[in-house]
């Protein structure tokens, strides 16, 4: 799925408004609405509950920000929560279906499924050993806990580096994109030396 611009403050006023004139109940209305989404996404099995959560509230705030008037923006909220899963489910069957036809294009040797699994798990541990020390512990701490834990953690996190959420998922996207790319060379070459 692809990821959206980020929010201005004047949309996000104006979603808060929406929610409720008094700003101390729209801010606890927003963040009631946030974790029912993110509960959504989870429950539904999207890859990144948050960020999707993000996505749905952003489209809306936008909405809201180009003059559009929302009688009851929740229940708006969760009917763009389902357009967004939807574009979830599709970009996920589409990643499928390349990593099918990729995988029917490489040769690999007959191994066992065991040895392919080590093989791979070896190859993620030289290429993390290889990151710069601060990506590599960015990359652990950033992917530590479960559901609500590390939702919480990702939040201390972007507190400690003073930078936003989207911010910093995007900073873990290129981490764990660079990552990829290594492990898919050296898997590469270990089934295809030269």
């Amino acid at each position: 799925m692809e990821v959206r611009r980020s929010l201005t403050a004047e949309a996000f006023d104006k979603l808060l408004a929406s929610l409720d004139s008094d700003r101390e109940r729209a801010g606890e209305k927003y963040e009631e609405i946030r974790r029912g989404l993110v509960c959504l996404f989870e429950w539904r099995g999207a890859p990144f509950p948050d960020e999707h959560a993000d996505e749905t509230i952003n489209r809306v705030a936008r909405k809201l920000d180009e003059g559009n008037e929302l009688n009851d923006p929740i229940p708006y909220m969760y009917g763009v929560a389902r357009l967004v899963l939807l574009e979830v489910y599709k970009s996920r069957e589409r990643e499928r279906a390349a990593l099918a036809q990729l995988t029917a294009s490489v040769r690999v040797p007959s191994d066992t499924e065991e040895t392919s699994s080590n093989l791979r798990l070896d190859c993620l541990e030289r290429c993390l050993d290889e990151l710069p020390g601060e990506s590599r512990d960015f990359l652990k701490e950033y992917y530590q806990g479960e559901k609500r834990a590390k939702i919480e953690n990702r939040q201390k996190l972007a507190g400690r580096l003073r930078i936003p959420l989207n911010a910093l998922r995007l900073r873990a996207r290129r981490a764990r994109e660079k990552l990829e790319v290594c492990v898919h060379t050296c898997v590469s070459r270990r089934f295809h030396p030269t």
